[in-house]
Formats: structure tokens, C-alpha cells, sequence
């Protein structure tokens, strides 16, 4: 009856204290921080990584509007700038039942363009399409998108545009009409 009793105590105390172990490890992947001695000022003071998961702390986004057309696309297209680069994302949804092409523009400024091409699988997926990252020249608004989804053999309306810049801020394109996104008729 000891031995079982013993060996409950056991489980009890190992229960309680591999969560208090756990906790005061601290996060996965941090560095140990430990407090500095008084006595060696030479020490350098810890570093976290200021890296997290996802963008990360220093990503910026400037988006447009979430848009869909009627035939089943959606689409919201990004300017994205991370440290000293600077891409185009656009966050897509392909609902239609086929297989289309979207072709996401990425201008910058003193005229440079950077186009990619996608598939959109008619998976009914969430997906990504985004623009090799490169060097930011200017301003942040001085960047726009604009991706555009269509039939994959080129035959076929234009089903969706979708852009950086909302309507409200479109003048910042100089009028040049493609900072709006536009739903498309049939």
C-alpha cells in the first residue's frame, strides 16, 4: 500500500512540476536573459530576435480593397516593405470552377515595372502570388500593384482587377486610374 502511495505522491509532484519547469524556460527560440552582475559592466546586455512568426515586426502593408467579381473570384492585392525591400502580394481565392492566370504588375517609381505571373488552380483555396522582393527606392506610396485574373488559354474577359490603392487614396496614382480596384461585369 506504500509503494502505491508513493508512487501517486510521484505522479502528483511531477504533474505540478513540469508545467512550473516549462514556464520558466521561457519562449522556444529567445535568448537566455540574464540579469547583469554589477561587478562586470563589460557584459553586453541580451539581444532578442526581433523576428515573430508571420511578417515580422518591421513588414508594412498597404492594401486595397478585398474585391469579387461575380464568376467567383476574390482578390485583394499588397504593397509590401520589409527592411530595405519592397514587393507585390495579392491574396487570392479561386472559386470559379477553372483553372485561370492572374498577372500581378508591381510599379515603382521613375517608370520601373516588375510583372508575375500565377496560376490560379480552380481549388477553391486561399493563395498567395507575390513579385520577387527588391531594393525600395522612394517612398513607401510611390509603389502600386494591380493583379488581374483572366481565363488561362488568354481567351475569355478580364474577370478581376484588383489593386494596391483603395479608392480613396487613388489620387496618389496621378490619375492614372490603376490604383482602383474594379469589379468586373460577366
Amino acid at each position: 500500500m506504500n509503494v502505491r502511495l508513493l508512487a501517486l505522491a510521484g505522479v502528483m509532484v511531477c504533474a505540478v512540476a513540469l508545467p512550473l519547469t516549462v514556464a520558466s524556460a521561457g519562449q522556444v527560440g529567445d535568448a537566455a536573459v540574464h540579469p547583469a552582475r554589477h561587478d562586470d559592466e563589460k557584459l553586453p546586455a541580451p539581444v532578442r530576435s526581433p523576428l515573430v512568426l508571420g511578417l515580422g515586426l518591421a513588414t508594412a502593408a498597404r492594401c486595397g480593397p478585398e474585391l469579387t467579381s461575380p464568376d467567383g473570384v476574390e482578390a485583394q492585392t499588397c504593397v509590401m516593405a520589409q527592411g530595405a525591400d519592397t514587393w507585390a502580394r495579392t491574396y487570392y481565392r479561386n472559386a470559379t470552377g477553372a483553372d485561370l492566370e492572374s498577372v500581378l504588375s508591381f510599379m515603382g517609381p521613375h517608370g520601373r515595372t516588375v510583372q508575375t505571373h500565377c496560376a490560379a488552380n480552380a481549388d477553391d483555396e486561399p493563395a498567395t502570388c507575390e513579385t520577387p522582393r527588391e531594393h525600395t527606392r522612394g517612398a513607401l506610396d510611390a509603389y502600386t500593384a494591380v493583379t488581374e485574373f483572366a481565363a488561362r488559354d488568354g481567351d475569355g474577359p478580364l474577370l478581376l482587377r484588383s489593386a494596391s490603392n483603395s479608392a480613396g487614396n487613388s489620387a496618389s496614382d496621378s490619375g492614372s486610374g490603376a490604383g482602383t480596384g474594379e469589379r468586373l461585369p460577366e
